[in-house]
């Protein structure tokens, strides 16, 4: 009797978990798991216990494992992986996939157990606002060690390889995320808020301050725009940089919260006059992914990332972090509306083919596959064997 093929084993961890969508690491998750299942991977995927009250042991042929956490502001994310890098050490996993640089130090337990291990690293964290002090010379040193401590490091942008390269003299493998492009979307969303399509310019993202809505509003408010700004997005905490904007009291501003529903959030991407990415730190962004697959015109922050992201202004215009520079972008972009409508007819074409999905998977099955010793046989299994892996 011939013997069975060994099963490529995966363990991913550092995110919220799956199928939860919050961020741009859990919608990898999501994304980069269910393929590599049907590729036929077996895939585990370590969830933050306390966001579960259902916790079935398979998901869509994901198999979830429930790890606890120290919930507080700070250690509810670390404590979660390190008892997750615990258990997936003490387990037959042929490989780890660690996301996020916070995660840096537990390199060091995987190192102990000698099992191979990858890890995605964020953006420029360190520079981030929020994190001051103690908090941003954490994340420059764990963001250093983790080049030492895991066997390979994963950077989404040719920008963030080298930032890597130039100040931790450390390789890193360019793995973008990807989108999943929308041809149509209900504008009856958009319309039941008393908005006619294109009359709104458009935010997503959490209210930060390296994500500048603060900016954006300002300088929009300095406007003679009659379109609205709708904003989308908050915190899920109390803080006074989000209360404050949420506060501004002016008929032009919409301020919309969370938006959980992806068709609602396709609508508004779909039907806004322009799209405004204030994101200021790190490499490929989701939320700019999704204007370009929705076909959103594009007004970004001048950073390099939003460059590489837009290929140096081809699909889109840049503004500078001061609110004359996004007047002056307002005004340009509402005196010629045929170069608005432009960038929405090539938006899609700026999704290269590092940006899809599937392509992103093969890149990650080629690491995790060096990483094991073994070159798996991708099998595409047929809609009913699917089905026999979700118990």
């Amino acid at each position: 009797m011939a013997q069975a093929k060994k099963k490529l084993k995966v363990a991913i961890m550092g995110a919220k978990g799956y199928p939860y969508v919050y961020g741009g690491y859990d919608t990898m998750v999501r994304e980069l798991g269910e393929r590599l299942v049907h590729r036929g991977v077996h895939v585990r995927v370590y969830n933050h216990r306390a966001l579960f009250p259902q916790r079935p042991r398979y998901v869509n042929g994901i198999e979830c494992i429930y790890t606890p956490a120290i919930e507080s502001k700070i250690l509810t994310q670390l404590s979660h992986t390190f008892f997750s890098m615990i258990h997936a050490c003490f387990s037959d996993v042929d490989v780890i996939l660690v996301v996020n640089s916070a995660n840096g130090p537990f390199g060091l337990i995987s190192k102990f157990f000698r099992k191979p291990t990858a890890i995605n690293v964020d953006g420029l964290e360190w520079l981030r606002p929020k994190w001051k002090g103690l908090g941003s010379r954490y994340f420059f040193w764990a963001s250093r060690i983790a080049t030492k401590l895991y066997d390979q490091v994963i950077n989404d942008s040719v920008e963030m390889e080298r930032v890597y390269k130039e100040l931790f003299n450390a390789k890193s493998k360019v793995i973008a995320y990807g989108a999943n492009p929308v041809d149509d979307a209900d504008p009856a969303y958009v319309e039941k808020w008393g908005i006619i399509p294109q009359e709104y310019f458009l935010i997503v993202g959490r209210l930060i301050p390296d994500n500048n809505a603060d900016i954006i509003i300002e300088g929009f408010l300095q406007s003679d725009s009659e379109r609205k700004l709708v904003i989308v997005g908050d915190v899920p905490y109390l803080d006074d940089y989000a209360t404050l904007l949420k506060n501004i009291d002016d008929d032009r501003l919409l301020f919309l919260g969370y938006v959980t529903d992806g068709n609602e959030l396709a609508a508004w991407y779909s039907h806004c006059y322009a799209y405004f990415h204030g994101h200021e730190f790190g490499g490929t962004n989701p939320a700019m992914l999704k204007a370009l697959g929705y076909g959103c015109a594009i007004l970004a922050l001048d950073t390099p990332f939003n460059q590489e992201m837009l290929q140096d202004g081809k699909h889109g215009w840049y503004f500078q972090k001061d609110a004359e520079s996004i007047r002056d972008i307002i005004e340009a972009a509402e005196s010629t509306p045929k170069r608005m409508e432009y960038f929405r007819s090539i938006a899609r074409s700026g999704l290269v083919k590092r940006y899809n999905w599937d392509y992103v998977t093969d890149q990650y099955l080629e690491v995790f596959q060096e990483l094991a010793g073994f070159r798996l046989e991708v099998h595409v299994p047929e809609v009913n064997e699917v089905e026999k892996m979700i118990p």
